[in-house]
């Protein structure tokens, strides 16, 4: 069906139609609680299980165990995008406990590396470390478990299957339709559609569905016991509308407004209210709320780790650039940061030039302007060393839409769809465009248009499980991407 492939085609924006539908319309009325599951139920398992651990091997409170507090809330926080997997049934959920033990080892690792690094080990016993790494995967997983029945049974209840109406057969309104079908928790019955428009115009709806127009609707909702109403209708014929709700007063059935949201590109859309006034977001950074301190602690712990590890490579790298080529060891140049204030980036210099002005540009394969060794630090990612004090700063990510010089956005934020949206959040040394094929220079204005095609599939669906799968992809590719030059 032509309207099946161009839903596939604009998935990136109906993830959020999706959900902002369910919480407009009513029907997921037990998501608040899945909500609360994933901001809360890992991070409390996992410290629970910890000071029983601490309570059994008579370890003493102070301050190394509140720092092992802290570790245990983030390592529960870089759980949650998992803990949805595990509790909805539109998902597979063998993909999601498979992500659940991957997440699981990567954070076993890192906290390990985190407890040799500050001498925790001689702090804490290696039992009681390894007794918490082995129990807490089973106790997050019983306890999604437990809570997997518990929100089918509240979810379920013992509420009565109400019949609904969808009036308007657009893409909206079928996503809608799909989601009442496929979804038997919600404890609604789609009955059919309400369409004025001739079935040749209709894509992707079987005829049997359409079982009346907006004339014959009254009389459709007392032949059919209809008790709920949802209007999915383009936003712009207001006095139609208007008109349908004057009528629809002389009934007692339940009406819902679905917007057609399919006519916005949405980047982190979620609703809101400004002084109790109902807003609509079609266009928000992912870091509000948690999710900023959880995004701010995971760049100061893996930047703070990642010097740690790496300050000989930096000593090496500074030595060779001022030993091999006149001129500073480091460059640093003007880019664009969060909500495009300017920021300063540094970098090892890697050519002969440090140009910062208004026209910059982009190095190419065989530039002539790279210094003997600049070649090497731009293929191998070295010459952005430096800028894991960027992070430190405040002013970078780990990972997040690269930089680009300021001359280079002036150029091309009026040529490129969504160019300024990558500046939502903060600039990245590694990014989502990066692993998949779109670093290094790009010649036409299609290659930069598909690189912010991927920094905003990244803004869109951000978490860190992405982040973290970002950055090893990062690691795989320093040595042998063939775009990095």
């Amino acid at each position: 069906m032509r309207l099946q492939t161009e839903l596939s085609a604009s998935a990136k924006g109906l993830a959020g139609v999706r959900l902002l539908q369910d919480r407009m319309c009513g029907l997921a009325d037990a998501w608040p609680v899945a909500c609360l599951s994933k901001s809360m139920m890992d991070p409390f398992i996992l410290i629970l299980v910890m000071y029983v651990l601490a309570v059994h091997f008579d370890i003493r409170m102070g301050g190394a165990m509140l720092l092992m507090t802290v570790l245990a809330f983030l390592a529960g926080t870089l759980l949650l995008d998992n803990a949805c997997l595990l509790l909805d049934e539109s998902h597979d959920r063998f993909l999601g406990i498979g992500r659940f033990v991957v997440s699981w080892i990567l954070l076993s690792l890192f906290i390990d590396a985190v407890c040799s690094v500050s001498s925790l080990h001689g702090i804490f016993p290696d039992r009681f470390i390894l007794a918490w790494l082995t129990i807490c995967p089973a106790a997050l997983l019983t306890g999604h478990f437990c809570f997997r029945l518990f929100f089918h049974y509240v979810a379920s209840g013992q509420r009565a299957v109400l019949r609904v109406l969808v009036i308007g057969a657009n893409a909206s309104g079928q996503i809608l339709a799909n989601r009442i079908r496929n979804n038997a928790r919600l404890g609604l019955e789609f009955v059919g559609y309400i369409e004025d428009r001739d079935f040749s115009r209709l894509d992707g709806v079987c005829r049997s569905e359409v079982i009346g127009d907006i004339p014959s609707l009254r009389h459709v909702i007392q032949a059919q016991q209809i008790r709920r109403i949802y209007i999915s209708l383009p936003m712009a014929p207001h006095q139609r509308i208007l008109e349908m709700l004057e009528s629809l007063k002389d009934s007692t059935v339940s009406v819902y407004f679905v917007p057609d949201l399919t006519i916005f590109d949405l980047i982190q859309a979620r609703l809101g209210h400004v002084s109790g006034l109902p807003v609509l977001g079609v266009c928000e950074t992912p870091f509000i709320g948690l999710r900023g301190p959880i995004k701010r602690i995971e760049d100061i712990v893996l930047a703070a780790l990642i010097l740690m590890l790496i300050w000989p490579v930096l000593l090496l790298v500074a030595i060779g650039v001022k030993a091999t080529s006149p001129g500073p060891v480091l460059f640093v140049q003007r880019r664009y940061g969060v909500d495009g204030k300017s920021i300063d980036v540094f970098k090892f210099r890697s050519m002969t030039v440090m140009e910062d002005g208004a026209e910059i540009r982009q190095a190419q394969k065989g530039d002539s302007r790279l210094t003997p060794i600049g070649a090497f630090l731009r293929r191998t990612s070295l010459d952005e060393l430096p800028q894991f004090f960027n992070v430190l700063q405040g002013a970078m990510s780990i990972v997040g839409p690269r930089p680009h010089a300021n001359a280079h956005n002036e150029l091309y934020r009026p040529l490129v769809r969504g160019y300024m949206i990558r500046h939502k959040v903060k600039p990245g040394i590694t990014g989502w465009a990066q692993v998949n094929g779109m670093r290094g220079e790009t010649s036409c204005i299609e290659q930069m248009q598909g690189r912010i095609d991927f920094d905003l599939e990244y803004i869109r669906h951000w978490s860190v499980w992405l982040d973290l799968k970002i950055v090893i992809r990062t690691v795989t590719l320093m040595f042998w991407d063939k775009n990095a030059y």
